[in-house]
């Protein structure tokens, strides 16, 4: 599902063991189609959102890796505010979900959380040169899979991406699925990948993963996480 963007800001379809990688950044890298030819990746411009009543749609896609359904949209239910800690393998790391401004991905996240669709993946790439994110939520840990469904952008105006933030990796407009990514330390992105959560706690946590390093697999600074990050757990609080 997701993808990578170089520093200008190109998505590129990447490659890691073989299987397509939905990156969410970075260095330049060679680039890839699906049939695996090497092409250049087309630009992806972002879109203004719209209302999330009426933009917010969850359709049918591939790939659908552990698969729980298709959620539904309530406007009223979606705007609720609530909070997300992953109980990780290297510690907690609690979110502030941006329910106000991104509630289709929001009601998304939390929806794959409560059918515990998270709980025993890991985060499969660090990026630690010139961008500075930790991407998750690939239950097949390729950076291909997807939960069976995608959705439109949102919250893209003015985007920026500082420690802190977390964001919907994608494929391009409106390809969200389940893949999003962790920023570590503050990074320069194009207003592509919604951002609908803010880290609350466990900056640090992040941190000592970047710390840990990657093992180069896609590219100098780019690859698996030297510190395995398994989520054990997402536990969903109201408020």
């Amino acid at each position: 599902m997701p993808t990578s963007v170089s520093p200008e800001g190109s998505p590129q379809v990447l490659r890691r063991k073989g299987a397509l990688l939905a990156a969410v950044v970075l260095i330049p890298l060679a680039t890839a189609t699906q049939a695996g030819a090497a092409a250049p990746a087309p630009h992806a411009d972002a879109k203004a959102p719209v209302p999330a009543a009426t933009a917010c749609a969850y359709t049918k896609a591939v790939p659908a890796d552990n698969y729980k359904g298709i959620p539904d949209f309530d406007p009223v239910r979606a705007a609720r505010p609530f909070s997300a800690t992953l109980r990780t393998s290297q510690g907690a790391i609690t979110v502030k979900a941006l329910t106000d401004k991104a509630p289709c991905t929001t009601n998304s996240f939390r929806f794959l959380a409560e059918k515990r669709y998270f709980n025993g993946s890991h985060c499969h790439r660090l990026t630690t040169a010139r961008l500075y994110v930790l991407q998750c939520g690939d239950p097949t840990g390729t950076g291909s899979g997807g939960p069976g469904y995608s959705f439109p952008d949102e919250n893209l105006t003015g985007a920026t991406y500082p420690a802190g933030t977390v964001a919907m990796a994608n494929a391009g407009p409106n390809t969200n699925g389940s893949q999003f990514f962790f920023v570590w330390k503050d990074t320069k992105l194009s207003p592509a990948y919604t951002p609908f959560g803010r880290v609350t706690s466990g900056l640090d946590v992040l941190k000592k993963i970047a710390a840990g390093g990657e093992d180069d697999q896609n590219g100098p600074g780019d690859g698996y996480p030297t510190l395995p990050v398994n989520i054990n757990r997402v536990q969903i609080k109201k408020g």
